[in-house]
């Protein structure tokens, strides 16, 4: 037997190398011999740096950087050679510098939190001599249109007055010009590769307030307002870079950052298909038997681009039954799921849990899951 795992990471549990480790153990249970081929994955959220940086065998630089309440934190940020062109590229993983897990982050006011962390580990990069950059969006708790990683950068939102203001959405309702005369001229020499599965743009019932803002604390009541400040903000910077990038799909991802990193040239990509890339998915699925892939939770969001999708994607293509276990299966996204993930969706939980308890018993769970699915596809293989 070849199997090939393909997992994303289980927020808040488990990395996605830690899921293919507890899937090793279930399938050693029927075939103690089987042949896995391990390719974890992620879609430029959390975990991306360390499934990128463990596939190319890139460097990890730490540093503090500003969090999203103001305080410092450690980051991390990557280097790696791309195997293809051999270029240099510096890797910033967005949820390292201002993570929705981040409690002193999350206790501020979403529309006083700043994304100028983000920023500083841009420029950190830049100072390495990188002029490459990949950028991982999600898992942010920002909501700031990434004013806060322009204001990193050198850009300076200014009121009526011309005096500064905080680059947070809170102050930024009364800006009326963004001077880009000390933004990093840097950056003009620099390609920007961004790694994203969201397609909303940056404002509107559609956009990153109204549709992400409820995930990170934000009440339903003041999203009127922040969605006007980020219009507000997103118009004055349109007019300042002359481009028109806030209703193009991505603009809204991770709080705004894809609108900030859209006006400094960047392009979007796909992040569960630019680590498939990367991780040599395709090489591992060549004469593979069986893939699993999984994640956290899956719904039909799943089906937009997020890793597992991508991977079946490419299971299928290549002729490889693809089979999924997630920590949660939406039942009613069952239909649209079973067409991609032919060979059954699974759950580790065996009956009602507390999520907190699920969380705590994550690798000892997929460990079973894996083992009962292999009995069934052992018995499909007779």
């Amino acid at each position: 037997m070849i199997v090939v795992f393909a997992p994303d990471s289980f927020k808040g549990s488990l990395s996605a190398v830690d899921v293919c480790a507890s899937w090793a153990r279930g399938l050693r249970r029927i075939w103690p011999d089987v042949d896995l081929r391990c390719c974890p994955m992620a879609d430029g959220g959390e975990g991306t740096l360390d499934v990128l940086l463990t596939a190319t065998g890139g460097e990890r630089h730490r540093m503090a950087v500003t969090g999203a309440s103001g305080d410092a934190r450690d980051a991390e940020w990557g280097m790696f050679r791309h195997p293809a062109s051999g270029a240099s590229v510096g890797l910033i993983e967005v949820a390292q510098a201002v993570p929705l897990t981040d409690a002193a982050g999350t206790r501020l006011p979403i529309e006083r939190r700043s994304s100028a962390g983000v920023g500083e580990l841009i420029r950190a990069a830049l100072d390495s001599g990188i002029r490459n950059l990949a950028i991982g969006l999600g898992g942010s708790s920002t909501n700031d249109g990434g004013a806060g990683l322009l204001g990193a950068l050198g850009a300076r939102w200014l009121d009526q007055q011309g005096a500064p203001l905080d680059p947070v959405p809170f102050d930024l309702r009364n800006a009326q010009t963004l001077d880009l005369s000390m933004l990093d001229p840097r950056l003009a020499e620099s390609s920007i590769e961004i790694l994203s599965d969201v397609s909303n743009p940056l404002c509107g019932p559609s956009g990153a307030t109204y549709v992400f803002g409820p995930q990170k604390g934000l009440l339903l009541e003041k999203a009127a307002a922040l969605d006007a400040a980020l219009a507000h903000m997103g118009a004055i910077a349109e007019a300042a870079f002359g481009r028109c990038v806030c209703d193009l799909p991505g603009s809204g991802a991770a709080g705004g950052l894809g609108f900030a990193l859209r006006l400094l040239g960047g392009v979007m990509c796909s992040g569960a298909s630019t680590v498939a890339e990367l991780n040599g998915l395709a090489n591992a699925l060549k004469d593979a038997d069986w893939m699993i892939t999984g994640e956290g939770r899956t719904d039909s969001q799943t089906l937009g681009g997020k890793a597992p999708a991508i991977a079946a994607r490419m299971g299928r293509e290549a002729g490889v039954p693809v089979t999924l276990i997630s920590g949660s299966v939406d039942r009613a996204s069952l239909p649209a799921l079973n067409a991609l993930f032919e060979r059954g969706c699974f759950s580790p939980c065996l009956g009602p849990e507390r999520l907190e308890n699920a969380m705590a018993n994550a690798a000892e769970w997929l460990t079973d899951a894996a083992e009962q699915v292999a009995r069934v596809f052992a018995v499909r293989c007779k």
